[in-house]
């Protein structure tokens, strides 16, 4: 096994908040369910991680009840980890870089919530850290920042990312 897809932020703390109202692609859970489907077929490992804020009161708290996968994500199956992160990326407060090390995986394919911050920060640390990565913009979603709309904030992602972090990628293209 030498590709690892990482399900970064598809849970449902987004959701309880009122910005979800603004998200880019409210069924996320659609194109992230083909790309798990396409990594189990191939045999790679899948990742899934949560963002988490313990004691923070909001949504991203564990005691309120809404850090878990989207109801229409999952169920991660029988030897497929669920990280729990408290930073902007996958890999500072989880065992993720161990957890591909022994698996062997060379090769990262990541989708998820918040394109311009979780998982572009992800793929970011990935890059660093000496993996391909495959960044699936289709398979991520945001909201409005600062101004800009969902379509600026992707289209500048693609670009600060490809061929310097990361090959952009669709899902059917992965299909």
């Amino acid at each position: 096994m030498n590709r690892a897809l990482i399900v970064i932020d598809v849970q449902e703390s987004f959701r309880a908040q009122p910005s979800w109202e603004q998200i880019g692609n409210p069924k996320i859970a659609e194109p992230v369910n083909r790309l798990v489907r396409v990594a189990r077929a191939n045999g790679d490992l899948v990742i899934w991680v949560l963002h988490s804020e313990p004691g923070s009161g909001g949504a991203f708290d564990p005691a309120n009840g809404h850090v878990r996968l989207m109801d229409e994500v999952g169920p991660p199956l029988p030897g497929e980890p669920t990280l729990r992160k408290t930073s902007h990326n996958a890999f500072t407060t989880t065992n993720l870089q161990q957890l591909l090390t022994e698996a062997g995986v060379r090769e990262l394919v990541v989708c998820g919530i918040r394109t311009e911050q979780c998982v572009e920060t992800t793929t970011r640390v990935g890059s660093d850290l000496g993996y391909q990565v495959l960044f699936v913009t289709d398979a991520t979603t945001t909201g409005p920042v600062g101004g800009f709309t969902v379509e600026e904030i992707t289209a500048r992602t693609e670009a600060v990312l490809r061929d310097r972090f990361a090959a952009i990628v669709s899902v059917t293209e992965l299909e």
